[in-house]
């Protein structure tokens, strides 16, 4: 398990006040040294997907489940770059299908222009990164409202509401 203490020493780099957790703040100035630049939303959306205890931090556990799963993307993302340092637009959903993700052509076009910055058809690493950790967490929250696994979802206006939170 030597990942493990690699990860346990950059964690601890980047809990700097050594309370054990790191904040959506510290989480977001570790990525941008090693050139990730998130917005801090992105970021809690990054914590709040694997904040189990939802404490608003992240433990070390939470950020290797965070560390999985960003492995997960990096890969796809790297199978598929052919040293051009970004994906087109094709590429995305191949490497979207690679992480996991089924979208039809109409989410899949709407996701892309939002997360397609400079609306130039060229997704960077952060850029993919950025719109898989929104699918992900779109997906965790569908899931947890699909309780019988069909795929299909009934809110009430209650339940949309706390959606949009």
């Amino acid at each position: 398990m030597e990942n493990t203490a690699i990860l346990r020493e950059w964690f601890e780099r980047v809990d700097s006040d050594n309370t054990g957790s790191i904040t959506a703040p510290q989480l977001k100035v570790a990525f941008a040294v090693g050139n990730l630049e998130f917005s801090i939303s992105v970021v809690q959306q990054m914590i709040r997907m694997y904040d189990f205890d939802r404490n608003g931090t992240m433990s070390f556990e939470e950020f290797v489940a965070l560390n999985k799963f960003l492995i997960k993307v990096q890969q796809a993302f790297s199978d598929l770059e052919r040293g051009r340092g970004f994906l087109g637009t094709d590429d995305v959903y191949e490497a979207l299908m690679k992480v996991g993700f089924s979208l039809d052509s109409p989410a899949f076009y709407t996701v892309c222009e939002s997360f397609d910055k400079n609306k130039s058809g060229r997704f960077r690493l952060d850029d993919f990164i950025s719109l898989s950790i929104f699918l992900q967490s779109a997906r965790n929250l569908f899931n947890s409202f699909d309780t019988a696994k069909q795929g299909r979802v009934t809110l009430d206006l209650n339940q949309f509401v706390y959606c949009g939170e």
